[in-house]
């Protein structure tokens, strides 16, 4: 019996499936016809029949039950290896060799019987997988010179513009040019509810069109499509082993070795030290042969864990490889970033204050008391002055707080002076020269450590309404010039990010599961942090945190617990991502860093997809326990009953092949896990 090893690439052309299925039916065949060779030569004995008739149909169900199992023999035996099937072979001819040929046509039967039942387990968890291969189209209705041209979606280049009508699957990733419609990305990120597209949105290739025909412009070619790397790191992740398969695949030697030792002593012992029979020891000796053999220890958790990773995938959780299954259900800690993790990451700027005595449209001072109204609204020229060089010098940041300066300055229509000279502080603040001035921006800390202890006109003003402003939940940043005369605070920047509406129920479903700690780790200041935490019952907060900075956070909660998990965007998260026993990355439908870097990612970015994944994982851990007791249980019941009772060999046959398709169909069940 070839035991599953890793699943054939996904990548591969499609045709490669029918032959599967073919070889498959080729093996049920085999077992039908042993089944009927066996039972004729059976009742062939019982009524007399002539012995040619017999022997004939014994000789049918040999050849066609030990067909397979022969085949796997040799190819071991070339590499060189022992496996399973040499077993099932050898006893086989044995007890055809003491005169019991049924016995030896039985046990092939119910072998290659099992041996396709494993096929066809194992083949469930497969065919999930394999069907996202069917998600990916194999053309696309491109637009060229106005007219659509269907096109092998391998010869669409990036910047080309196709059509999908209602009904149809997205045959690339894009960005909607024009029309407006809903998309079903169940298949790809467990999303039940289809999502609104319009000019702008960004699609994904394998999801379906549903209402409204769409214009799509190509953003990445077929090869690096979010359903193209999908398919890729499952198929690594079924190629991944996990610890236990490991460790079963190191003792399998070793242990098939033993077996024939064993039957080897049972045969020497009785015969040369008892003076025994020969051919009821010989008996004996292939029922303890049949009743040792590991089959269904080896079998029990690529069944297990296959199924699991298809469970998975079904629903937004993409798993990269078995080892991170069993890891994920010991977890008792984990750490979250907080901006895109528990928030939404849309963060936007709601505040724009311009120091009353510091700025004025010219560049000079003014005079006046502005202080009096923070809102976004405030639509003076000073606070427009201060926004747009804030703008300016963000622009050359990708921080998401740069991103929103910037935004904030393009919706407000104001003109963006050119900057110069740009300089990050990582997880500080930037600064650049912007009209002969060095424009400093950045928190607290920035100020303290960055500008050092050099006097700062309206240094405490400006740390005053920083602070109130993070006492509502609010990040906030300064903005310093410097020239020849000293360094001045300009005003100051306030942003504000949505807490996941799931974040909280997640957190309370996670201590449901077991996690005995959360704790965020972020680069952001306590104030906000702490504010965050609070709404959603987190035990612990470190704040202000470099990237290095994470990382000594996870080693000491490692310190401290079994296994702890990092939750996180997959970028400025990457070192403690790296140091975490499970990185978890928020996929968004395929995210590029989120996809390279963890080892499981939540492909909708729903946060309620987290306890389902670290619930499976124990689910599958119990079902590896279960298998196992059932399989060696089983073993150690058939030896014990042969050395005592002297069961016969089709009962042995019966006990071996009745727990590997049992632990099979017990893998099975976590197809249909939900949670």
């Amino acid at each position: 019996m070839e035991t599953p090893s890793g699943s054939a690439s996904l990548a591969d052309d499609q045709p490669a499936a029918p032959t599967d299925r073919l070889d498959v039916r080729r093996q049920a065949v085999f077992v039908v016809l042993t089944f009927f060779g066996m039972t004729i030569g059976l009742l062939g004995s019982w009524f007399d029949a002539p012995p040619s008739v017999v022997w004939a149909s014994y000789t049918v169900a040999y050849v066609f039950g030990g067909w397979y199992g022969l085949k796997a023999s040799i190819a071991a035996l070339r590499e060189p290896a022992i496996e399973i099937d040499l077993l099932m072979i050898i006893a086989a001819l044995g007890a055809l060799y003491i005169g019991a040929p049924f016995e030896g046509a039985m046990l092939l039967f119910l072998f290659s019987l099992s041996g396709v039942l494993e096929e066809y387990a194992i083949g469930r968890s497969r065919t999930a997988i394999k069907s996202l291969v069917d998600m990916r189209p194999e053309s696309a209705q491109v637009l060229r010179d106005g007219t659509e041209a269907t096109t092998p979606i391998e010869d669409v280049a990036v910047g080309d513009v196709f059509v999908v009508r209602p009904g149809e699957r997205l045959p690339l990733d894009g960005v909607v040019e024009s029309g407006e419609s809903t998309v079903d990305q169940s298949s790809l990120t467990g999303e039940s509810v289809p999502v609104t597209k319009e000019p702008g949105d960004e699609v994904f290739s394998g999801t379906i069109n549903e209402t409204g025909s769409l214009e799509v412009r190509v953003t990445r070619e077929a090869t690096e499509s979010a359903i193209s790397r999908l398919i890729q790191m499952v198929e690594e992740a079924q190629e991944k082993r996990a610890p236990t398969q490991q460790l079963i695949d190191r003792f399998e030697q070793p242990y098939v070795l033993g077996v024939f030792t064993m039957t080897a002593i049972a045969i020497a012992l009785p015969l040369w030290l008892l003076n025994h029979a020969f051919e009821p020891t010989f008996y004996r000796a292939m029922t303890l042969m049949v009743a040792a053999s590991p089959c269904a220890v080896i079998i029990s958790t690529p069944a297990a864990v296959l199924s699991a990773i298809s469970a998975g995938g079904r629903q937004g959780v993409l798993f990269k490889g078995g080892e991170h299954i069993e890891t994920a259900g010991n977890v008792d800690a984990i750490a979250f970033d907080k901006t895109g993790t528990l928030t939404e990451g849309n963060t936007r700027l709601t505040d724009v204050r311009a120091r009353g005595d510091a700025l004025s449209t010219d560049g000079g001072a003014v005079g006046g008391d502005l202080l009096a109204d923070t809102a976004i609204e405030h639509n003076s020229k000073v606070d427009d002055r201060l926004l747009s060089i804030a703008a300016a010098v963000q622009t050359r940041s990708e921080h998401h707080l740069a991103e929103a300066t910037v935004e904030a300055a393009t919706e407000r229509g104001l003109e963006v002076p050119d900057a110069s000279e740009f300089e990050a502080v990582v997880g500080k603040g930037v600064h650049a020269t912007v009209e002969g001035q060095t424009i400093h921006i950045g928190n607290p800390r920035y100020v303290e450590t960055a500008l050092g202890d050099r006097p700062i006109d309206g240094r405490e003003i400006g740390l005053d309404a920083v602070r109130d402003l993070e006492a509502n939940g609010k990040t906030s940043v300064l903005v310093v010039s410097e020239t020849a005369e000293g360094l001045r605070v300009l005003g100051w920047l306030a942003f504000t990010d949505t807490i996941r509406p799931d974040a909280a129920e997640m957190i309370a479903k996670l201590r449901e599961r077991g996690v005995e700690q959360i704790v965020m780790l972020t680069g952001d200041n306590e104030r906000v942090a702490q504010y965050i935490a609070d709404e959603l019952g987190i035990d612990e907060v470190y704040a202000e945190l470099l990237p290095e900075e994470k990382v000594e956070h996870i080693e000491a909660l490692q310190e401290r617990h079994e296994a702890v998990a990092m939750v996180g965007d997959g970028v400025n998260d990457a070192p403690a991502l790296a140091t975490a026993d499970i990185s978890v990355g928020m996929g968004g439908a395929g995210t590029d860093v989120a996809l390279e870097t963890a080892d499981i990612v939540l492909m909708s970015d729903k946060l309620d997809r987290l306890p389902y994944a670290f619930a499976l994982s124990k689910e599958t851990r119990r079902t590896l326990y279960i298998n196992f007791a059932i399989a060696f249980g089983a073993i150690a019941i058939m030896i014990v009953a042969i050395l005592t009772a002297g069961i016969p060999l089709p009962v042995a046959v019966v006990g071996h092949e009745g727990s590997t398709v049992l632990v099979s169909l017990i893998g099975l069940r976590l197809l249909r896990f939900d949670g």
